[in-house]
């Protein structure tokens, strides 16, 4: 390829505030009836006067820190005016020159290469309303408004445009996404808007320093249309260079059903939203004292807890990353292996087990019924309850997944499952024999088969155990019983 890309990501978080960004509305609209949440301030009447949500700004100041951003000790509020039908006063408040944090960084993970994209800036605006399009039934077109969403505290964090693909960009959603839930001043939940990113994205000849015409891409909804949308339009802009067409400067949509980005209108620039110091919101200075504060407060971080859970349980760098990728799911892992205390080998081996059954089998449980780590009925001392019921030979493994379905299901102990369902291992040789013996008197020709050499044969005459004992018999002592049994044959 003659051409590389160059990505920058704007990345817009609804904050876990009680109330809105300049009124005492409340911000948690989702399930409210249109238009209900609202007040004259957040319906941009003339005379009202906005006033600066303080918890808005420390979840902004821990998101900096969070990114090893510095923090200003003087910030302000600016007009940002653009006439869309959503914005209720014909301009946004945002901050432009002076925002809350700057110059941070975060660390992604491709194909198994780390990358620190800079963090170009982190401020604070309101939310604007929300437009609902629909068609009648004569077939005309019209538009709704619910203004319930209008002033929620809205966080941007900007990346410089230092990302070369959209596996980066995944990547680094990925990681962001992580970091704001850690942290927990966003749900940062896609489906209901309270995450979401732009990209920018140009391409430019290999090895060149300068930035190509930039297209923004809006209307992702979910990390894999941002993917789809990068690399959609990464071939769009090569294939126009190579074809010697031009490039416009432009915003463009995702068109997720037909898998295209579509043209909406031409890019604007700062200065055509003629930003200006909001009048009415006095600047803002950061006292020190509050930023130590914020950051005493801040949670280990998804990149610490990867390390230390390979420092301290020796899980493998793969099993760490997606266990810590949700701090829910590290929790619960951690609570589990707080369940007793083991050292060494023995703490390696339980951590192991317990990362397999999470990634494995509780994954496959939450995707077939739905659910979520914060919402299990899985108790911690349960699963190693489990662990232990395999070990001591109780459960095999078939049964053990058995077992864990029900402890998903019902929230009760496995010992307890077990025995309702008589799901007990049988580990006692003299009661496995007859069943031994019943394989071999029904299957002539295996065991000719074994006789004349073919071990296949073993694993098939096993099998036939398994299924006469309805999977109960351990399957280590059913072969070695039945090798016995076949040897003693020749």
């Amino acid at each position: 390829m003659d051409h590389e890309v160059v990505i920058g990501l704007e990345v817009h978080s609804q904050l876990l505030t009680r109330s809105k960004m300049f009124c005492s509305c409340g911000s948690n609209y989702q399930d409210a009836p249109p238009n209900t949440v609202v007040c004259e301030v957040c319906m941009g009447m003339p005379g009202v006067l906005p006033v600066i949500n303080r918890r808005a700004v420390e979840l902004v100041i821990a998101t900096g820190l969070a990114l090893d951003c510095k923090i200003a000790t003087y910030t302000k509020f600016d007009r940002k005016n653009y006439p869309y039908p959503d914005l209720m006063k014909g301009y946004q408040i945002s901050q432009y020159d002076r925002p809350i944090a700057t110059d941070g960084s975060l660390t992604i993970e491709v194909d198994g290469h780390e990358k620190r994209v800079a963090v170009t800036r982190v401020h604070l605006e309101e939310d604007v309303a929300k437009l609902f399009h629909r068609t009648g039934p004569d077939g005309e077109t019209y538009s709704l408004l619910d203004i319930n969403r209008a002033g929620v505290p809205l966080m941007e964090v900007v990346s410089e445009p230092e990302i070369s693909t959209a596996e980066e960009a995944r990547s680094y959603l990925t990681m962001l996404h992580s970091i704001l839930r850690y942290v927990g001043v966003s749900t940062a939940n896609m489906e209901d808007g309270s995450f979401r990113c732009d990209a920018n994205i140009s391409i430019r000849p290999k090895g060149s320093e300068g930035l190509g015409a930039k297209v923004e891409v809006k209307n992702m909804n979910s990390f894999r249309s941002v993917y789809n949308a990068l690399e959609y339009e990464t071939e769009r802009q090569i294939r126009l260079a190579q074809e010697g067409q031009r490039i416009a400067q432009e915003t463009r949509g995702w068109e997720e059903d037909n898998g295209v980005t579509v043209s909406q209108r031409s890019k604007e620039h700062a200065s055509d939203y003629r930003y200006f110091p909001e009048p009415d919101l006095p600047p803002l200075a950061i006292d020190p004292g509050l930023v130590k504060e914020v950051r005493s407060r801040l949670p280990e971080l998804p990149e610490a807890r990867r390390a230390r859970f390979v420092e301290q349980y020796g899980l493998p760098g793969y099993d760490a990353r997606l266990l810590t990728a949700f701090k829910a799911s590290a929790d619960f892992f951690e609570s589990v292996m707080n369940v007793r205390s083991r050292e060494g080998q023995a703490r390696e081996q339980l951590a192991k087990s317990v990362s397999n059954w999470m990634l494995g089998e509780l994954t496959r449980l939450f995707n077939a019924f739905g659910g979520s780590i914060e919402g299990t009925m899985i108790r911690p001392e349960h699963v190693v309850d489990l662990l232990d019921l395999i070990e001591e030979g109780t459960l095999s493994t078939g049964m053990a997944k058995e077992v864990f379905e029900e402890m998903f299901k019902s929230g009760q102990p496995p010992r307890h499952i077990a025995q309702e369902s008589g799901m007990v291992q049988i580990t006692d040789a003299d009661a496995v024999r007859p069943a031994v013996d019943t394989a071999v008197a029904d299957n002539p020709k295996p065991v000719t088969d074994f006789l004349s050499g073919k071990e296949t044969a073993l694993k098939f005459l096993v099998g036939q155990v398994m299924k006469n004992t309805q999977g109960k018999a351990d399957p280590q002592l059913v072969a070695v019983l039945m090798k016995q049994k076949l040897e003693s044959m020749r």
